[in-house]
C-alpha cells in the first residue's frame, strides 16, 4: 500500500533549495525513482504522484530504469492537476550504451517523449563508462566491447551534451560517478561546465574530498543511497557492507527526535549541503516533514561526521573493462585515472 497522504502537503516553499552557478534554483531533496529489482514502473508512477501531492517537486529519473513512460503518465496527470511545470525539477540520465555522438539527443529525445515533457531541468552522463550490461546480469558480467574511461571519447558525448542546452531540450547538463581527476578534465575542457555531480552519499560513505571538490567548483553533489540503499539488489551487496541506519550515532539521534533513522540520514545530507534523492513507498512524505523540522545540532552534526566509514555500496563491478581488475579501479583512488 502507498503512503496516504491524509493531511496536508509540506509546503514546496518551506523546502530547503539549492542555487546552481546559473541562478537557477533546484529543491534540495528529490524523489529517486530506481524501483531496484522489487517495486514495478506501475508502483513507482503511483508514488511519483503521491509525492507530488505531499510537496515534492524534485524528481530523479534515468532512461535505464526503465520506468519512464509510466512516470510520464504520472507527470501528465500532476501538471493537469495544477502543478506548473516551471515549478518542477525533473532530471533524467544518459545511459552507457548511448554515449556515442549520434545516440545522445536521440536518447533524450525519447526520455522526453516517455515523460512527456518538452525540457528536461537536468540530464546527466549516469556513468563516465560506455560500457552495457543486460538488466538484472551478476557482478561478473562484463561487456565484451567494454571499455575504461577515454577523455577523449568522453568530451565528444559531452559537446552532445551541451548541444542539447543550445536546443533548448535540457536546461542543465551534468555529471554521476565521476571522480575528482575525471572532473578535474571535464572541467577543463566542458564550454558549458557540469552543473551537478550526482555521487553515492550516506553517513557510511561521506565522500569528503569529493564532496568539497564540487562544491569549490560550483557544482551541486546529488548524493544518491541517502540512507545506505537498503532495498538495492542482491548483486550490489557484500559482507563488508555496513548500514548508516543502524549506526548507535544514527539510532540515538533518531530517538531524541523521535524520528526514523533515516530520516535522520536525510536531515543530516541536507544540512550538510548535499541534496539527497532517496526513493522510497511508504515513506516519502516522512523524508519531506523531516527536512522542514527542528534541524540537527551542531553537536550531532559533528558526530555523524565521525561515523564515515568509507564504505561504498555501489560499487559498479560490471562496468570494469578487463580480467584482474578490482571495483577500485572504476574510482581512481590513488589520485590518477586508471589507464587502459
Amino acid at each position: 500500500m502507498l503512503e496516504p497522504i491524509a493531511t496536508a502537503p509540506v509546503d514546496p516553499a518551506a523546502i530547503p533549495q539549492r542555487t546552481l552557478y546559473t541562478g537557477a534554483i533546484m529543491p534540495a531533496i528529490g524523489l529517486g525513482t530506481f524501483g531496484s529489482d522489487h517495486v514495478t514502473a506501475a508502483e513507482i508512477a503511483e508514488v511519483v504522484k503521491g509525492a507530488a501531492a505531499a510537496g515534492y517537486r524534485h524528481f530523479d529519473c534515468a532512461s535505464v530504469y526503465g520506468n519512464e513512460a509510466e512516470i510520464g503518465n504520472a507527470f501528465e496527470k500532476i501538471l493537469r492537476g495544477g502543478i506548473r511545470r516551471e515549478d518542477l525539477w525533473i532530471t533524467s540520465k544518459l545511459w552507457n550504451d548511448k554515449h556515442d555522438e549520434d545516440d545522445v539527443i536521440a536518447s533524450c529525445r525519447q526520455t522526453l517523449t516517455n515523460l512527456r515533457l518538452d525540457y528536461l531541468d537536468l540530464y546527466l552522463v549516469h556513468w563516465p563508462f560506455p560500457n552495457f550490461h543486460p538488466p538484472g546480469c551478476d557482478v561478473t558480467s562484463r561487456s565484451p566491447n567494454a571499455k575504461p574511461y577515454i577523455h577523449e571519447n568522453y568530451m565528444k558525448t559531452w559537446r552532445k551534451m551541451e548541444e542539447l542546452v543550445d536546443m533548448g531540450l535540457v536546461r542543465h547538463i551534468g555529471t554521476s560517478n565521476m571522480t575528482i581527476p575525471k572532473l578535474k578534465l571535464v572541467l577543463r575542457d566542458a564550454r558549458i561546465k557540469p552543473a551537478v555531480n550526482e555521487m553515492e552519499l550516506h553517513p557510511h560513505f561521506q565522500q569528503p574530498e569529493l564532496f568539497r571538490f564540487v562544491l569549490d567548483n560550483g557544482i551541486q553533489p546529488v548524493g544518491y543511497c541517502p540512507i545506505g540503499s537498503p532495498g538495492r539488489p542482491e548483486r550490489d551487496r557484500t559482507p563488508d557492507d555496513t548500514a548508516p541506519t543502524d549506526d548507535p550515532v544514527i539510532a540515538r539521534i533518531a530517538e531524541r527526535h523521535g524520528i526514523p533513522p533515516a530520516v535522520v540520514c536525510i536531515k543530516w545530507a541536507v544540512q550538510r549541503g548535499q541534496t539527497p534523492i532517496p526513493f522510497s513507498v511508504h515513506h516519502y512524505r516522512a523524508n519531506l516533514e523531516g527536512i522542514v523540522g527542528d534541524p540537527l545540532t551542531d553537536e550531532e552534526m559533528r558526530s555523524i561526521a565521525a561515523i564515515d566509514r568509507n564504505c561504498r555500496l555501489i560499487k559498479g563491478q560490471v562496468f570494469l573493462w578487463k580480467e584482474g581488475q578490482t571495483w577500485e579501479d572504476l574510482w581512481d583512488v590513488n589520485g590518477e585515472i586508471t589507464p587502459l
